[in-house]
This record gives structure tokens, sequence and C-alpha cells, in this order.
């Protein structure tokens, strides 16, 4: 069975097979960890993304990492919490870590590392984004020799502490 873990720190220094980019729709880079990704990766990333054509929300596509320790960067976009019901935000905020996985699980990737998806800027409550992204990633433990959730703020990481220990 595969381990989940979650910690304290920054995504782009992780060296595993994939690490997944919480992206905006254009995929051409943005704040927070999409902007990290981007100037981690360098301007080949940027130059990739420009050819992918975007992504919908709640979707995946996958780049190589440049000069980031990752072999792959897997981007995805997740909902704006306000511009939809509830059930609908959690749908789309699901669907991103499934589609990532799925991704990852047909390429043969077996350590994937995520950001926190949608719960910066775009207003997911992020106890509620924590429980999605854990819940998820339960499912799908056994394809993978490890799944880590990386949280940037200690805020996150104190609701994480509190609410999943058993990952810590």
């Amino acid at each position: 069975m595969g381990k989940i873990k979650i910690i304290k720190g920054d995504i782009t220094k992780l060296s595993c097979d994939a690490i997944v980019n919480a992206a905006n729709s254009s995929l051409l880079g943005g704040g927070g960890v999409d902007g990290a990704i981007h100037r981690g990766a360098g301007p080949l990333l940027l130059a990739e993304c420009r050819t992918l054509g975007g992504c919908r929300t709640g979707q995946t596509k996958i780049t190589k990492s440049y000069n980031l320790p990752s072999r792959f960067v897997i981007h995805t976009v997740g909902p704006v919490y306000f511009e939809h019901t509830p059930s609908d935000a959690e749908a789309l905020l699901t669907s991103c870590y499934e589609n990532s996985l799925n991704l990852a699980k047909e390429k043969g990737l077996k350590t994937i590392a995520f950001p926190l998806i949608s719960a910066g800027v775009y207003g997911y409550p992020q106890s509620d984004a924590i429980k999605v992204a854990i819940e998820t990633m339960k499912l799908h433990q056994n394809d993978f020799d490890e799944i880590t959730l990386v949280l940037f703020g200690e805020r996150e990481f104190e609701i994480a502490k509190e609410d999943y220990p058993e990952f810590l």
C-alpha cells in the first residue's frame, strides 16, 4: 500500500516523478504555486504550455519539468469557489485530484506531489480543500509508492495537523 504524506514546504524543491501545478486555464503562468513552478522550471515550460491550448477546470495536462527536480509537471485548473455551488465546486476540485492521479498512473509514475488546489486566491475553504485532497488520495494510494500533499502556509498546515495527524 502506498504512503500518503502531508508536509509543509515548497513543492518546487521536491524530487519526485511529478508535481502538480494549480494552474489557471491559460496554463501560461500566474501567481502563487503556478508562478513559483513557472519561475523554477524556466522559460521552456512556458514555451511547452503555449502548445497545449489551455485547460478546462477539473482537467489536466502534462509537461516536462525542465529546471525543476521533479520529472514532470501535471497542470490542473481548480474551481474558483464562489463561481459554483458548493457541491459543483467540490466535484470540480475532486476531478482535479482524480484526473491528475489517473494521468500519473497512465504514465507509470509512482511518486506525485500536490499543492492545496483552489485554496488560495480561488477562495476554496482550506479545511474543505484538504478533505477533498486527502479523501481522493486515499482512493488511489495503492497505485503509487507515495502521494504527498505539500502545504505552503502555516494556517493550512495547522488544519491538516488537526484533521489528519496520521499523515504527518
